[in-house]
């Protein structure tokens, strides 16, 4: 039977190469990404892990589609690196239209595990230790109550929009000694000094802001402004029924700084009790202390209107529990993945986080975030509604994370 799939499928696959570059353009002489270190390790057949998918969502095939669009649009050339093996964006977009192809026949799970084995390379994230072990967390789209005019009592905080007085500088480009070094965000002063970007405390106490960054909406309170600027992206329910959707637009370039991280370390909530509806509960029960907490973390978001979303890092639309962000300098951005961690059933969403099940599945690298450092983070795209929101708020488990591959 798995021979029988096998023939069938390379068939089409072969018939299908007419449409995609061949095999001689898949590489080039081009530099590869620059990874820090070797994040990596190519796993032998017999250290593959059962590739059994039991992730809530059905559409792997539909995030699929969004990164082979994705590397449809960048040089074919491109090249990403894994470990001591480096691939061409025409490879990795190969790669993907080979296992779409293979999934939509149904296969079994033997029959996908031989097929994974028989034309895939498997790297395994190195991750946080020896153990390889991956911390996952999550993030969803939250829905907040707005307005496009601003009510004073109602909805006083703006979402702004991209200031139009910040500059970037790229370094790279006045000396070869800045290679490597991220782009600046910046202000000219009225003496003509180059200076840092206002803080989140500036932004929060300029007046005038709204004539350097128009407003694209006006929310309830500064906790939902935060945790959106968290999440990225979300829903503004507008209070004469209409519905906007907002987008990461940028930032002003200081540092993120973890709130929670800093309510531990004040002893104001336990660690082993840390979460977002944590946070959401001190933070109401302690407003006077609202601004100092929000101003512990200086960088600050930049919203933009944009119909449909939310949209990952790479410009496509993030599939729930098939995206997932990583730090992009460490993870080929697009790439397939294999993921193992723990997480709460749809059917019992409000269970406890050490009543969570393992789950297992296929996912796609198409995001990252501000927070999601090294090979041993990964941040789940959980969607949207209470599920997502309780999940992406409790979620902090251990697993793996693997990088699948078509063979050269």
């Amino acid at each position: 039977m798995i021979k029988q799939v096998f023939k069938k499928w390379m068939t089409l696959f072969v018939a299908g190469t007419l449409f995609f570059p061949v095999w001689g353009c898949l590489f080039s002489s081009k530099s590869p990404e620059t990874l820090p270190g070797k994040p990596f390790v190519k796993l032998s057949e017999k250290q593959y892990p059962l590739f059994k998918d039991t992730l809530a969502n059905p559409s792997l095939a539909r995030a699929l589609e969004q990164s082979i669009h994705y590397y449809g649009k960048i040089p074919g050339d491109r090249m990403f690196k894994l470990g001591e093996y480096s691939y061409s964006a025409s490879h990795m977009k190969r790669s993907l239209v080979f296992f779409l192809g293979f999934i939509q026949t149904q296969p079994s799970l033997d029959e996908l595990t031989v097929f994974i084995k028989k034309y895939f390379d498997l790297f395994q994230s190195r991750g946080r230790n020896e153990k390889a072990e991956v911390l996952f967390t999550g993030y969803y789209e939250p829905s907040l109550q707005g307005s496009l005019t601003r009510d004073e009592k109602k909805y006083p905080i703006p979402l702004y929009s991209f200031p139009r007085d910040l500059v970037r500088i790229d370094l790279p480009r006045f000396s070869s000694r800045y290679k490597g070094e991220p782009t600046l965000s910046a202000r000219i002063t009225k003496n003509n000094k180059v200076v840092p970007y206002f803080t989140r405390a500036e932004i929060n106490g300029r007046k005038d802001f709204y004539l350097q960054a128009h407003p694209i909406a006006w929310v309830s309170s500064l906790t939902d402004r935060f945790f959106l600027e968290i999440q990225g992206s979300g829903r503004v329910e507008l209070e004469n029924g209409g519905l906007l959707r907002v987008h990461y637009d940028g930032k002003n370039g200081h540092p993120y700084r973890s709130i929670g991280k800093y309510l531990i370390d004040q002893g104001e909530i336990p660690r082993e009790k840390m979460s977002m509806q944590a946070i959401r509960a001190w933070l109401k029960a302690n407003p006077h202390r609202r601004k100092e907490v929000f101003h512990h973390n200086p960088s600050f978001v930049f919203f933009r209107t944009e119909k449909g979303g939310p949209f990952g890092s790479i410009g496509v639309p993030l599939t729930p529990l098939r995206s997932i962000a990583t730090d992009r300098s460490v993870f080929p951005r697009g790439a397939l993945c294999f993921v193992e961690t723990s997480m709460p059933s749809i059917n019992s969403p409000q269970s406890s986080t050490d009543q969570w099940g393992r789950v297992s599945g296929f996912v796609l690298n198409q995001d990252t975030g501000g927070a999601i450092k090294g090979p041993g983070r990964v941040d789940f795209f959980c969607g949207h509604g209470p599920w997502a929101e309780f999940t992406a708020g409790h979620l902090s488990h251990l697993g793996s994370i693997y990088v699948l591959v078509l063979k050269k």
